[in-house]
């Protein structure tokens, strides 16, 4: 690894230790390690109620403490990716998900951008 790249990964390490160190906490904790059960139990029951209503196939799996819930975040979108080249693959995932015992769903994405506008593209005019 070049020299400088070994810096700054190291620098990073080391700065980030104790923010890291709660993200795995957090993270074993969602997971349901935590004696209080998955995260999704300690939700008052107005958010429960609206995290099942987004998936209303779902909502037995939900209610059980040993199925997980997977969320999907994604920076594709079909309108810059006109091709669609990712388009199919949250579908892939929830299959494989749902083969495994657990739920998925896209859970978050970005919004679509076009950085050309009509002035930078002469075709356009």
């Amino acid at each position: 690894m070049h020299k400088t790249v070994e810096q700054v990964t190291r620098r990073i390490i080391e700065r980030s230790k104790e923010s890291r160190t709660a993200y795995l906490e957090q993270i074993k904790e969602a997971a349901g390690k935590s004696p209080k059960g998955p995260f999704r139990k300690q939700l008052p029951s107005s958010n429960l109620a609206h995290d099942l209503a987004g998936c209303p196939s779902c909502r037995t799996a939900l209610l059980d403490d040993k199925a997980p819930n997977i969320g999907i975040i994604s920076s594709y979108n079909d309108v810059v990716s006109a091709h669609q080249p990712l388009g199919g693959y949250p579908d892939l995932i929830k299959a494989a998900v749902a083969e495994a015992g657990g739920n998925a769903q896209v859970a978050g994405g970005v919004p679509a951008c076009v950085t050309v506008s009509p002035r930078e593209n002469r075709a356009w005019t």
